[in-house]
């Protein structure tokens, strides 16, 4: 019988946890969706860097000022493992940004049904095109790639927002991390314990099917 499994995931767009554990959880999700599930998906929003300004600055000079030069070897030793992955990242262009515009676009994505690919495109935008994601500008072309309307007001302002949506975004950070999630990613699916971190491919989809038979 067919059923719909329920996953809210918290995670970062610049986050790259975030983004390995994303793809593996978009492989089981797909296994399990080619079983005769599906797979209702909720995005939940996360800042790794709380507060942090939207100059865009390059990322390794700014890692290597703030956790010194031996964060920068594993960050690049990191992206050499990631590779089997399928994951193509490139530090050496990467731009450090806050990502409150982001997941305010993110949550644009959700109401017109692209949330999934908006969040993709948003992760390969910052590692692998070392694109500035908290750019307007950039975000709005970006929408565009993946098919997200944005409000007429945004022609000149591209991705900018009400006050009520700025309220809003800001009220779902404070009620995520109300939630006790103070690292990403986190996977909430329905009927089964939180799973944290950028878990195996099949952790995820063990979780998927456990969560199968109740959702």
């Amino acid at each position: 019988m067919s059923t719909t499994v329920r996953v809210r995931i918290a995670l970062d767009v610049i986050c790259v946890h975030s983004y390995l554990g994303y793809t593996r959880f978009t492989r089981a999700a797909n296994r399990l969706r080619a079983e005769g599930h599906r797979v209702q998906v909720e995005f939940l929003p996360f800042e790794l860097a709380p507060g942090a300004g939207t100059e865009g600055q390059p990322l390794l000079p700014v890692l290597e000022q703030v956790f010194g030069p031996q964060a920068v070897r594993q960050t690049l030793r990191f992206a050499e493992q990631v590779a089997a992955d399928g994951l193509e990242l490139h530090y050496e262009r990467a731009v450090a940004t806050g990502t409150f515009e982001a997941h305010r676009l993110i949550a644009r994505a959700a109401q017109q049904g692209r949330a999934e690919q908006m969040v993709e495109r948003l992760f390969r935008a910052h590692f692998t095109d070392g694109l500035h994601i908290g750019d307007r500008a950039t975000l709005a072309r970006l929408a565009g790639e993946v098919g997200v309307t944005l409000n007429d007001s945004d022609a000149e302002q591209p991705a900018a927002a009400t006050a009520p949506e700025t309220e809003r975004l800001q009220a779902e950070l404070d009620r995520v991390r109300g939630l006790g999630v103070s690292g990403v990613p986190v996977f909430f699916i329905d009927g089964v314990p939180p799973l944290t971190g950028s878990q195996p491919e099949a952790a995820l989809l063990a979780a998927l099917r456990e969560a199968a038979p109740t959702a």
